[in-house]
C-alpha cells in the first residue's frame, strides 16, 4: 500500500473572521471566498440555524446599473434569496432574507463585476427587527467582506 502523503499549504480560498456585539451578544462573523461561491456566517453560541443563498448575477445588465446609480441603504431590487435549510417561521425567514439581501447589496455596489452567489449562514439567537440590531451585523459583516 503506498503512503499518503501530506503537504502542507495554505487553505486555497480567502477567509477572513471578525468578532463583535450583535444585539448585546458576542457574534462571530466569517467569510469564505471560493471561486464559484461567497460564504459569510453569522454565528452566535456556536449555531447556524438558517441558510440562504442570493445569486449576485442579474437577469440584465440594465437592472445591475440603475441598482448601482442608488446609493442609498435599501437593498438592490434584482437579487433575489432564497433560504435552503431552516426557517423559524414566516416573520424570521423574511428578516434572514432581508440580511442576506442586505449583505449581497453590499457586495454588488462594492465591486460591480461580481457574479458569484451569496450563501449566507445565520445562527442568531434572535433575529429582531431593530434598527440597532440590523446595523450592528451590516457592520460586523462588513469587516470581513
Amino acid at each position: 500500500m503506498e503512503s499518503i502523503q501530506v503537504i502542507d499549504e495554505p487553505f486555497p480560498a480567502t477567509s477572513k473572521q471578525a468578532t463583535g456585539q450583535v444585539d448585546g451578544v458576542l457574534t462571530e462573523a466569517s467569510s469564505l471566498a471560493f471561486a464559484d461561491r461567497i460564504l459569510v456566517t453569522l454565528c452566535q453560541d456556536g449555531r447556524l440555524s438558517q441558510w440562504i443563498q442570493v445569486p449576485l448575477s442579474a437577469p440584465s445588465p440594465a437592472a445591475v446599473d440603475m441598482a448601482l446609480a442608488n446609493e442609498s441603504l435599501l437593498p438592490m431590487s434584482h437579487l433575489t434569496p432564497k433560504t435552503l435549510l431552516g426557517g423559524g417561521g414566516e416573520e424570521r425567514e423574511s428578516l434572514a432574507q432581508l440580511y442576506a439581501v442586505q449583505i449581497a447589496s453590499y457586495i454588488a455596489r462594492r465591486d460591480s463585476e461580481e457574479r458569484r452567489t451569496l450563501v449566507v449562514g445565520l445562527g442568531l439567537n434572535r433575529l429582531r427587527p431593530e434598527r440597532e440590531a440590523f446595523f450592528d451585523v451590516l457592520e460586523l459583516i462588513q469587516k470581513v467582506l
